[in-house]
């Protein structure tokens, strides 16, 4: 069975009349479709700084990506409801450090702080 290059299979199914590869436009003044919601979720800021935290070797730690944890910065299970979407972040270390952990949830080296939290967006916001 010989195989076929995907524009040879494009225009195989177009002279079949396949609606599935006719585009659809939407009408003039029609409203832009909507993302799926699930896909957009963004964490909610738990603190406007991070958390000092002793962290000990060899045991392993989950960090609250999804910001909804009372026990923060750790997670508590929360994400299952409050964000579906977001797991938290599972990390060991191999030897025993003073950290700051991100409160705010925007930073761009999970799970430690960076510095996003002085952001006026991360300072604007209500915490929970």
């Amino acid at each position: 069975m010989a195989l076929l290059r995907p524009a040879a299979l494009v225009t195989l199914m177009r002279a079949a009349g396949s609606a599935s590869l006719r585009r659809v436009r939407a009408p003039l003044g029609a409203p832009p479709a909507r993302r799926c919601a699930a896909a957009a979720a963004e964490p909610a800021i738990a603190a406007k700084g991070p958390f000092q935290v002793e962290l000990k070797a060899g045991k392993t730690y989950a960090w609250c990506a999804c910001g909804h944890s009372k026990k923060q910065p750790f997670c508590d299970g929360s994400h299952k409801q409050a964000a579906p979407g977001i797991a938290p972040l599972r990390f060991t270390l191999d030897a025993a450090e003073s950290a700051r952990l991100c409160g705010c949830k925007r930073t761009r080296s999970p799970p430690y702080c960076d510095g996003s939290h002085e952001r006026a967006r991360a300072q604007a916001a209500p915490l929970p």
